[in-house]
């Protein structure tokens, strides 16, 4: 079985003007043979999100015409807009709108849905979406459209400002990259009005970004970023954001864009596997966008000199919003504007500078939650997830059924390269059943193909065991696909345990359910609407990997080994003393782990070698 939607790298998509035209001259004849006579390009099977689709469409077509003066296109361009101005600016209140602040004012907005009080919920980012439609369309304007239809467009896209940050609550869905995006239709707006109400719009656009967005922030992973439906990133909303963020900072030249900007991008950079892959966020677990993430991956890998283009994207929407039998939609028409108009280059060698929440060389890395656990673990072409036993999920010891990874203080970082060798050391202090303070030091060591974990701890009471992940998913060529067997070796004994019952709390990885499916069956709220990342945590165990104490440890000590990757021969690690450290020996390092208290400024010590 196949992911859906983790597809291919963005990166390896065609980015040539050639390939850009070719996607034009397509979408071009898609619509001369949908026009209406009436102008309408909505795709026939358009039920939501269909507000700003046809003025979507025309604004591919006035980016058209701009570059091949195709002689069919401004008859078509001027059709179509009057079809959206005359047939999908609504001015009454739509019935059951519950995010009003002034009723009847008269202000156009586009709906989620025509009719009328079937879904309104959806009205404000449909509204967003059809002021950028509309700002694209005045960008290519001149010499296509005549002066009473481009003054007529710019009134209505002027209303639909002041309906988005007037007439209604802003961002009511707390969705950053809608918010982001109604900024970004206003600096784009205030281009096209006359000074001074160019120039209060504009304003008005920087005091929303620094007062409603801005200000609202979520940490996550020592980053600060624009929530997303109530928390701090969704791997598929987040990199759209990017996107507007770098729309923002290429039409505004503002600092402030570029600075979140680079933020966030470092921060998509540090969850996202080698191999492109990343599931979790409260909208969606494990969907991805594709060319909506384009503009700003491409921006930004370049700001940041790191391979974003990476980031494994949805090849079924590879260049515009399409229907199931593949035709063009026009609901995210603006980003492929953008994303044509922006010549940056993708670039495409990773950072070699260490970040504290990642751990990456050659094909193999690790991405670090907050407390600094792993959140996603990646060998041999394989995707491991935190494991889930009792309620508690994730990659450590467990004693008595409890899974020492919490930490009652601060968690200590230590990265090392040495010898072909990158390594990072983490120290953190836990609390068990029994109320000890133990610390637990788990070092993790990468020649670029395997992966060494070897996991300390003061001695445990019980038959202690160390949770090493769910295998979850492989790279296979351009997609990736579910697998349920690790390439995992163990000093100690090693079992692969499956759950019980068969239930929505117990995930099995041999069956075909995925993880974004299991997190939505166990959400508060319908699919689309509940958060997965939280109906997630409701699980109660899943497949897991459990490793036994190595021999040969200190006895003051339990120590755990374990090594993802291809290297199928035997496993026989040496841990010896060395002073108040452990000395750790493998086929492929050799390392001392310092003393858990750490050196004279208390930070993790670690020495490293072949």
């Amino acid at each position: 079985m196949h992911l859906p939607h983790q597809l291919g790298s963005l990166h390896n998509l065609p980015d040539t003007p050639e390939a850009y035209d070719a996607v034009l001259a397509d979408v071009t004849e898609q619509a001369l043979a949908r026009l209406t006579p009436e102008g309408n390009l909505e795709h026939p099977d358009c039920v939501d999100d269909i507000g700003d689709t046809s003025l979507g469409i025309t604004s591919l077509l006035a980016l058209a015409w701009q570059r091949t003066k195709d002689p069919r296109l401004p008859d078509a361009v001027r059709r179509s807009l009057a079809f959206h101005l005359s047939e999908r600016v609504y001015t009454e209140d739509n019935p059951g709108y519950p995010n009003l602040k002034t009723r009847d004012s008269g202000l156009p907005y586009a709906r989620y849905t025509l009719e009328a009080g079937a879904h309104p919920i959806g009205d404000w980012p449909s509204t967003v979406w059809a002021l950028l439609q509309a700002v694209n369309v005045l960008d290519a304007a001149d010499g296509l459209v005549d002066d009473g239809q481009r003054a007529r467009l710019v009134e209505v896209a002027h209303g639909y400002w002041r309906w988005l940050t007037e007439a209604t609550f802003f961002n009511p869905q707390e969705a950053g990259n809608q918010a982001i995006g109604c900024v970004v239709g206003g600096l784009m707006l205030a281009r096209h009005l006359p000074s001074p109400d160019g120039e209060s719009v504009r304003r008005r656009a920087m005091r929303l970004y620094e007062d409603e967005i801005r200000a609202h922030r979520v940490r996550d992973r020592g980053a600060l970023l624009p929530p997303e439906h109530g928390g701090a990133y969704d791997n598929n909303y987040g990199p759209i954001s990017l996107s507007f963020l770098a729309q923002a900072h290429r039409v505004s030249g503002e600092e402030v864009f570029a600075e979140d900007g680079d933020a966030l991008a470092r921060y998509i950079d540090t969850r996202l596997t080698n191999g492109g892959f990343d599931n979790g966020g409260p909208r969606y677990s494990e969907q991805h966008s594709a060319f909506e993430s384009v503009l700003g991956l491409r921006y930004f890998s370049a700001r940041i000199g790191s391979d974003l283009g990476r980031y494994r994207g949805d090849s079924r929407w590879a260049r515009h919003a399409s229907k199931a039998d593949g035709g063009v939609d026009g609901h995210f028409a603006w980003m492929l504007v953008w994303q044509i108009q922006d010549t940056t280059r993708w670039h495409r060698a990773p950072s070699t500078a260490p970040a504290r929440h990642q751990l990456r060389s050659g094909s193999v890395s690790v991405a670090f939650d907050d407390r600094m656990t792993p959140a996603l673990v990646e060998a041999a072409g394989t995707y491991y997830l935190p494991a889930a036993v009792n309620r508690q999920h994730g990659f450590g010891p467990v004693t008595d059924g409890f899974l020492l990874t919490r930490p009652m203080g601060e968690v200590r970082v230590r990265d090392v390269t040495a010898d072909g060798l990158t390594a990072k050391l983490v120290t953190k202090p836990v609390v068990g059943r029994d109320h000890v303070l133990r610390h637990v030091r788990s070092l993790y060591v990468t020649d670029g193909t395997s992966l060494w974990t070897t996991v300390a701890v003061e001695r445990l009471p019980g038959t202690p065991y160390l949770l090493a992940g769910l295998p979850y998913a492989a790279d296979d060529g351009d997609r990736v696909r579910r697998v349920s067997e690790p390439r995992v070796s163990s000093a100690g004994a090693l079992r692969l345990t499956h759950p019980g019952p068969d239930d929505p709390h117990h995930f099995d990885a041999r069956t075909d359910t995925t993880q974004e499916q299991a997190a939505f069956a166990l959400a508060a709220d319908p699919r689309g609407y509940g958060n997965p990342d939280e109906g997630w945590r409701h699980l109660v165990a899943s497949t897991a990997l459990e490793a036994g104490p190595a021999p040969g440890a200190p006895e003051d000590l339990h120590v755990f080994a374990v090594r993802y990757g291809p290297d199928d021969s035997a496993f026989t690690p040496v841990f010896e003393r060395e002073g108040t450290g452990l000395k750790v020996r493998t086929e492929g390092f050799t390392a001392v782990i310092g003393d858990a208290a750490g050196g004279a400024d208390a930070e993790p010590e670690l020495t490293l070698g072949r």
